[in-house]
């Protein structure tokens, strides 16, 4: 694929190694022998970040030096993530005969993801009361877990981004976030990681946003609903909803289960909020099929590995089906001219609805699950209290 093999181009310019040496062995400033590992590490980061898959070379992946050595390779690794599956919407307008179609779902994708990196930022350049009282400088924030070489925007930015793709490499840990930190990346994958997801997924999970979107439409005005010029009747609601709530059975009915056994429990590293938080954010990046964790948690456990599985089976295949369904049904309609009781699906107001759709969904799915976690824990931490 000719872009693949211009941003590992762009890779190797910016330090990465491309190399099919499996080592080198450096002299360390104290005479000792180190052995660093290399390999065809920018061809593969090229793949990794297009594919939105987010597998790292090295462990700690875009946190390691030859994997993401500088502020221009970050960057490169955030417009690989979001080219292909940002393009797609524009795709999807052409697709439709309707390019302010797709620029009005590329619209909403942004103005939740940038919201979501401005979040991040502020929580974490706010940093923890906690180390303030133990002397260190508060206009320093939260760099727990973050890389000095980018510092809490770039890894509030790239988070945010990973989360919204389902992508799930990482330049930072996201369980060493603050409450409020972690608490973003978590809910954007809960979001259906629609923003603007992985390579088609996210698509078709933003377009069944948007038939609910147009449904809600037409109940305030007493209309039938349209999108595209088709009818949005109850054959077509009732696979959507399907579709809504296959991830919050599939995060949360895990997760509440893995709260009350015990020995699912003890793989849990961290006590109070946060170890909630893990089993939580394990569950759903396992559901999103994000693969970026919190940390913390023994997930190589018989429990943790089936369980993990069955949320990743149910949150990529069970999701498809109703969407295939739903494309089945509206292929089968006619298409109807619009008419000057149509809901325009092509401008701000269409996208201000989709946006509180979105929005609206999430915080009534996972809220109350988030309040006990990620939430509790930054009132915790305000008051002084570690875990």
């Amino acid at each position: 694929m000719p872009i693949a093999i211009v941003v590992a181009l762009a890779f190797v310019a910016m330090g990465l190694p491309q190399t099919l040496d499996a080592s080198v062995t450096a002299t360390t400033l104290e005479g000792g022998q180190q052995v660093i590992a290399l390999g065809p590490v920018a061809s593969q980061e090229a793949i990794k970040q297009l594919g939105t898959n987010g597998g790292g070379f090295y462990n700690v992946n875009a946190a390691h030096p030859f994997e993401n050595p500088t502020a221009w390779s970050n960057y490169l690794n955030i417009f690989a993530m979001l080219s292909i599956s940002a393009a797609l919407a524009y795709t999807f307008g052409q697709m439709v005969g309707n390019r302010r179609q797709g620029w009005a779902l590329i619209t909403a994708m942004a103005v939740l993801l940038i919201a979501g990196v401005a979040v991040t930022y502020w929580a974490e350049a706010q940093g923890n009361p906690i180390l303030t009282s133990l002397g260190v400088d508060p206009a320093l924030g939260n760099m727990e877990g973050k890389e000095v070489r980018f510092g809490q925007a770039m890894t509030a930015l790239y988070a945010a981004v990973t989360t919204g793709l389902s992508d799930g490499g990482v330049n930072g840990m996201h369980g060493s976030f603050t409450g409020l930190g972690g608490l973003v990346p978590m809910f954007l994958i809960q979001l259906g990681e629609v923003l603007p997801g992985g390579v088609g997924s996210g698509l078709y999970g933003m377009l069944v946003f948007a038939l609910l979107s147009v449904f809600v439409a037409g109940l305030m005005v007493g209309r039938t609903p349209e999108f595209l010029g088709k009818k949005i009747e109850g054959r077509e609601m009732k696979y959507a909803m399907l579709a809504v709530l296959i991830l919050p059975l599939a995060i949360l009915g895990l997760t509440a289960v893995s709260a009350m056994l015990p020995f699912a429990v003890a793989s849990v590293g961290t006590a109070g909020p946060h170890g909630l938080s893990e089993i939580l954010y394990a569950y759903t990046s396992a559901a999103g099929n994000n693969g970026s964790a919190f940390g913390g948690l023994t997930g190589n456990t018989p429990w943790y590995n089936t369980t993990l599985g069955i949320a990743m089976l149910l949150g990529r295949f069970a999701y498809a089906v109703p969407v295939m369904a739903i494309a089945g049904s509206l292929a089968a309609k006619v298409k109807s001219p619009a008419s000057a009781g149509t809901f325009p699906t092509d401008g701000p107001l269409f996208v201000g609805l989709l946006v509180g759709i979105i929005l609206i969904l999430g915080g009534l799915q996972f809220f109350p699950a988030l309040a006990l976690g990620p939430i509790v824990e930054h009132f915790a931490m305000l008051a002084g209290q570690t875990f």
